[in-house]
């Protein structure tokens, strides 16, 4: 049984939802694109719409790659710079601003990346926290065509207990990983690698940990790296959806 860190709850999926990492599903995300090989230009990214719930969400029918973090980590700005556009994600020196789940559309149809809120700071109320948590949870447990999770943390604090509790279930799912190490610029050269390789010693065991990329907003450092890391997942998800079995016809007994 696992968890996200945005609930206590530690309950599955209800057994009639399709697990997007799980094999031989009948019920699978199909993505407009028709070429695996389409070119992703990360520049070309439009706000979609937000959602505070699930059910407000665009349709499942896309691959989409969610951003997660703990607030004040540089979750909008890492996002601001990966889409080349300042004013993409919205940033604020009070964290916990982003309160909804916000989609942004790529030139590959169907092909999104969305911003959660960030989890374990926010300065809201308690019932508030609760709230987002909920929805949260169920955009993480349910939503067919999560493809991958990008997981923003703080190099001079890694791996706090959120962010723990979210790889685990990652790696429980299976869902592709991956961890970037903002503010790198704060540290020397030597001390931030040596930090991402410490990261992913901890993480051996992490079956699908994509790559621990030292990344730096201000001198967009990390930010090729990034853009081959997230192409890969989500040309691995299209690739996936084109060649997995098609959903069943129901029959039509009379």
């Amino acid at each position: 049984m696992s968890q996200t860190p945005f609930t206590g709850n530690t309950r599955q999926p209800p057994a009639d939802t399709p697990d997007p990492t799980a094999t031989g599903s009948t019920v699978i995300a199909q993505p407009a694109p028709d070429n695996v090989n389409s070119r992703i230009a990360f520049n070309s990214a439009k706000f979609t719409q937000s959602a505070s719930r699930l059910a407000n969400c665009p349709p499942d029918n896309g691959v989409e790659i969610a951003f997660a973090g703990r607030s004040n980590a540089g979750k909008s700005s890492a996002i601001n710079v990966i889409t080349q556009n300042k004013k993409l994600a919205r940033t604020s020196k009070t964290p916990g601003r982003t309160q909804l789940l916000n989609f942004f559309d790529l030139n590959v149809p169907g092909v999104r990346l969305v911003d959660l809120p960030g989890y374990g700071f926010a300065k809201v109320s308690l019932d508030m926290k609760a709230e987002w948590g909920k929805h949260l949870d169920d955009y993480l447990r349910n939503r067919v065509g999560l493809a991958g999770l990008v997981l923003i943390m703080d190099i001079r604090k890694p791996l706090t207990p959120f962010d723990e509790i979210l790889l685990e279930w990652t790696n429980n799912r299976n869902l592709p990983t991956l961890i970037l190490l903002t503010k790198a610029d704060k540290l020397n050269f030597g001390p931030g690698k040596q930090t991402v390789l410490q990261i992913k010693k901890t993480l051996s065991e992490h079956q699908a940990l994509v790559d621990v990329i030292l990344f730096s907003s201000l001198k967009k450092t990390g930010v090729k790296e990034t853009h081959q890391a997230l192409t890969r997942i989500i040309q691995q998800r299209i690739l996936e959806n084109q060649t997995a079995p098609a959903e069943a016809p129901e029959n039509d007994e009379h």
